[in-house]
């Protein structure tokens, strides 16, 4: 990333005006640094003027410039203490905008692409990853105004002090960043790394709690310690490598800055003595020196407190820079009144081939196929998520598209050329038509009555369809339980009734079912079955995605799309 990127800027707006607050306070630190110096070389050249030995005289004399370096350094203390105080601010709303543009943007992106990227990854990078930026808005970038203002206003009036002081530290002066460069360029790969490192152990360590249960069944938890304990100590080492480099570049930067005000000062003292340079000039300079090269050398020594903060917001660029798919803008249509007409489906990697289906109110149909047979990718593709390669996916009215039989539905080509197609529907007015139930199915942390939703008459006669009910009345505190994230505190085969009740008891016209018996015994399937009867039962469109042909027999059309056959019910 660039000292200071223009999409940094823009994904983060509280970064704008806290630049710009920077650049003034900078401007201001310049002015007061050089004042600071010229008083204090004024004030000691009147005291030596005066005598060696401060006298009631002398004071007299120097009393004004003291006071004037008091109420400088106190300004310098001012200013830096507000720089401090909104760099803190700015970084904490600077990480929170870019934070929620990253997880906007992934999410506008598609479930696809979150799998490609790794939830787990993107998770890391969103949190602590970007809690890294903080060392940059706070000490990084403040310093790197500084040296745009503060080392080019003290070289100029070195200049005009004494131009031979000036030509020793321009001639050292480029030196400074070339050092930096060289060691910022190996510290960034190693913080690059250092991140995936982390990003890697944290998806691991995540999937190892989330299979931790299976695990302990089968008396295999101990097996992936090692493994999380090799990506542990291989961050650790990272870490360790950019800290080394960071120590031996700051020695290498003070070394360098250091024999660069030695050889200054010892050229001011042999003119000194020469009696070619008076002795306020000399102090003048002697004093602006260090301040030539004090934000440098800050740059480089906070270069390396934020590298791991701007490796994390190139991994956050790269997710913001990826184009949005096309957003649809039509309204979609009611799904209680209409059909989805599929045709010629091609999806990625060939995956489905040719797919032709119809879904449509009070029916059930099922996809089924060996696992990366095109089944989800299917469905990502019925409800917008994925663009397909080749095919339509049209909602058509029913008065367009009601063939139930596979010799009226010869007509698809006909009806696929009515209705509107899915991807310039929009999103948000079709989603709200869907219910969808995973095989692991997603339940919000809150209390049992609201994680399902729906008025309490709605709410019982769904679960008394999916057994829910009985669960409810086994539970202490009955609809007023409350459901931890991830449905904590009830079993799989519960967990998966919260999800079938919230559906039957939705108003979605259109529900997907994505393998509703998986990790299920015989009574929880009996429960399933009975669920997508009653959905059939109240007139509502369902996608079935199953193998077992227990669940198979209740659809009115099965689509086997490791073959492409079609099997009516």
């Amino acid at each position: 990333m660039k000292p200071l990127d223009p999409r940094l800027l823009r994904h983060a707006r509280a970064a704008r005006g806290y630049a710009a607050l920077t650049a003034v306070l900078g401007l201001l630190t310049a002015a007061l640094v050089v004042a600071q110096a010229l008083l204090l070389a004024h004030a000691l050249g009147r005291a030596v003027d005066d005598g060696v030995a401060l006298g009631a005289g002398t004071w007299d004399a120097v009393a004004p410039l003291v006071g004037w370096l008091v109420v400088v350094v106190l300004a310098r203390a001012v200013v830096s203490a507000a720089q401090e105080r909104y760099a803190h601010r700015a970084a904490t709303r600077a990480v929170g905008e870019l934070r929620e543009a990253v997880v906007a943007h992934a999410v506008a992106l598609g479930p696809r692409r979150v799998a490609a990227g790794g939830g787990a990854q993107l998770v890391t990078l969103a949190t602590r990853g970007l809690d890294a930026l903080e060392p940059y808005f706070v000490r990084y970038l403040p310093q790197l105004f500084l040296a745009a203002t503060v080392t080019p206003a003290t070289l100029l009036v070195v200049l005009g002090l004494d131009w031979v002081s000036a030509a020793v530290l321009v001639l050292v002066l480029p030196l400074v960043p070339i050092f930096m460069w060289l060691v910022g360029r190996l510290t960034q790969g190693r913080s690059e790394r250092g991140l995936a490192t982390m990003q890697r152990l944290s998806a691991q360590v995540l999937d190892l709690l989330v299979g931790l249960p299976t695990l302990r069944a089968l008396g295999r938890e101990r097996g992936p310690a090692a493994r999380v304990r090799a990506l542990g100590d291989a961050h650790r080492t990272a870490t360790m490598g950019t800290l080394r480099i960071a120590f031996l570049s700051g020695m290498v930067l003070e070394l360098l800055t250091t024999l660069s005000v030695a050889l200054v000062a010892v050229g001011i003292g042999l003119r000194l003595v020469a009696g070619e340079l008076d002795l306020v000039t000399g102090l003048a300079v002697l004093v602006l020196a260090p301040e030539v090269f004090a934000p440098l050398r800050a740059v480089g020594a906070q270069f390396h407190a934020s590298t791991d903060g701007v490796a994390a917001a190139q991994a956050a660029f790269e997710v913001l820079d990826e184009p949005l798919p096309a957003a649809g803008t039509a309204p979609a249509p009611d799904l209680a009144t209409a059909s989805i007409v599929v045709t010629d489906l091609a999806g990625p990697g060939g995956t489905p081939d040719g797919l032709r289906l119809t879904l449509g109110p009070g029916r059930v149909v099922a996809l089924t196929g060996p696992s990366g047979g095109g089944k989800s990718t299917t469905v990502e593709i019925l409800l917008g998520l994925l663009a397909p390669v080749r095919g339509t996916v049209r909602l058509v009215p029913l008065a367009s598209s009601d063939a139930s039989t596979p010799d009226e539905r010869e007509s698809d080509e006909r009806a696929s050329d009515e209705g509107v197609d899915v991807r310039d529907v929009e999103r948000g007015s079709y989603w709200r038509q869907v219910a969808w139930v995973p095989q692991r199915a997603v339940v919000e942390p809150g209390v049992l009555s609201e994680v399902v939703g729906g008025d309490d008459e709605t709410r019982a006669a769904a679960a008394a369809l999916t057994g829910l009910a009985d669960v409810v009345a086994d539970l202490p505190q009955g609809w007023a339980t409350r459901v931890g994230r991830g449905g904590h505190g009830l079993s799989v085969g519960q967990v998966q009734r919260v999800a079938l009740t919230r559906a039957l008891q939705s108003s979605a016209p259109l529900v997907v079912l994505d393998e509703p018996t998986a990790h299920l015994d015989a009574a929880a399937q009996d429960v399933v079955l009975a669920a997508v009867q009653a959905l059939r039962a109240q007139g509502r469109t369902v996608l079935l995605v199953a193998h077992r042909p227990q669940v198979l027999a209740l659809a009115d059309e099965v689509h086997s799309l490791a073959a492409l056959e079609t099997v009516t019910g």
